[in-house]
């Protein structure tokens, strides 16, 4: 059983994997020119997809325990979740465009440097924090509980919704149900 550091690690690794072979076939983009890449364009939907997952059980379970256990819980979990929602409105506005886009391109590099800078941030100041207070029973159950919700949560950014976890633990199964669903007759999931 993996414990709460190793899950949002594994999902942390698995997105700088993304957007370091984002940034490997970034290829200049000039005014008017158009680069339409199939295989650009999957990888970012499935970086946006795997954030949207990440995102929502940090949400709805890891916050709440960083704000009951860490004693400048609220002030790292305040910090951590504005970073989220600016980045749901970037990969909001990202589905909007294609690959080569000046527009697409320039959302894509701001949130690759968001998305380090809130990954160093959770990693360097809020793990530290959280290990020195919780016990290895809570941090295994807390693990075992992102898993579970990774499997419902939403596939899509959804930046309107209030971030509050008792909101998102309501909704989020009948969100990524809808995400799945639309993902499916848009085609995005045979990906």
């Amino acid at each position: 059983m993996a414990n709460v550091f190793e899950v949002l690690r594994r999902d942390h690794e698995e997105v700088k994997d993304m957007m370091n072979a984002l940034e490997r076939g970034v290829a200049p983009v000039r005014e008017g020119e158009r680069q339409s890449t199939p295989g650009r364009k999957h990888l970012v939907e499935q970086l946006i997809t795997e954030e949207s997952k990440h995102e929502a059980v940090e949400e709805q379970y890891f916050w709440p325990v960083v704000r009951e256990l860490v004693p400048n819980g609220d002030e790292l979990a305040d910090e951590a979740i504005r970073q989220e929602q600016k980045a749901k409105f970037t990969l909001e506005d990202l589905i909007t465009y294609q690959p080569g886009e000046i527009r697409y391109e320039e959302m894509l590099r701001g949130f690759i440097a968001e998305a380090r800078a809130h990954i160093a941030f959770e990693e360097e100041r809020v793990f530290p924090e959280l290990r020195l207070v919780i016990s290895p029973e809570r941090s295994n159950e807390l693990g075992a509980r992102l898993e579970r919700a990774k499997r419902m949560a939403p596939t899509r950014p959804h930046p309107h919704t209030p971030p509050d976890p008792r909101l998102l633990k309501a909704t989020s199964p009948l969100v990524g149900a809808a995400d799945r669903l639309r993902d499916l007759v848009t085609g995005r999931a045979r990906h």
